[in-house]
């Protein structure tokens, strides 16, 4: 996004970039899990896929997760050919995203899952309901950062900055702390513990600005 306002090509302007960040405790908890399954012949193998698939589902909805909040990522079925045997095998994976909009549920939606049949995690990454809004005071602290940085250089040469004459958003990100690929017995907690430290995302916009010089 960006906002410029018409001016002579030889009045002096300031140029700088400011950032704005707004730290929050995320509440939402994305999983990607994945179930794979592998054997000779092709149709049981796909089956067996299938059926801890439709096992996994009905656990989720079971636990109250709606059906929007799983989406499956993708379908696979390989053939594979073992040179030392010569023969032939199938490898069948089904991958799917459950976001978790109560990240209380963690440990009972990740205890449920491995024992519906997901023997693969692929990542958690947490999420916050309040992302848009955040954003939108981050973008505020933003220009108000380089409003000031402006002003400051202005100052240190005796002049001052008058309106702002362009405004352009260079990036608006949300990074987030992930669990990366594991196995699942590594995300498994032995003891019952807890296994997540959602810790806090930060919300970063950065912006480029320009100012009039006085």
């Amino acid at each position: 996004m960006s906002l410029t306002a018409q001016t002579s090509t030889t009045e002096p302007l300031v140029h700088v970039t400011g950032k704005g960040i707004v730290k929050v405790t995320p509440d939402q908890v994305a999983i990607k899990v994945r179930v794979e399954s592998e054997g000779k012949d092709a149709v049981a193998v796909k089956n067996e896929n299938d059926t801890s698939i439709n096992a996994v589902i009905k656990f989720l909805r079971s636990e109250g997760v709606k059906d929007e909040d799983v989406q499956t990522e993708y379908i696979n079925l390989n053939k594979n050919f073992d040179y030392n045997t010569k023969t032939y095998s199938y490898k069948a994976n089904q991958s799917l995203t459950v976001l978790l909009k109560d990240i209380t549920q963690y440990e009972t939606i990740i205890s449920g899952l491995l024992n519906s049949g997901i023997n693969r995690i692929d990542g958690v990454q947490f999420k916050s309901s309040k992302a848009t809004s955040l954003k939108a005071e981050a973008r505020v602290k933003a220009i108000l950062d380089a409003k000031q940085r402006a002003e400051t250089y202005a100052t240190a040469i005796g002049q001052s900055i008058g309106k702002a004459v362009q405004i352009s958003e260079a990036s608006a990100s949300v990074p987030r702390p992930q669990l990366r690929s594991a196995n699942f017995a590594m995300e498994a907690s032995s003891d019952g513990g807890e296994t997540i430290a959602p810790g806090e995302l930060s919300i970063i916009v950065s912006i480029s600005a320009s100012f009039e010089l006085k």
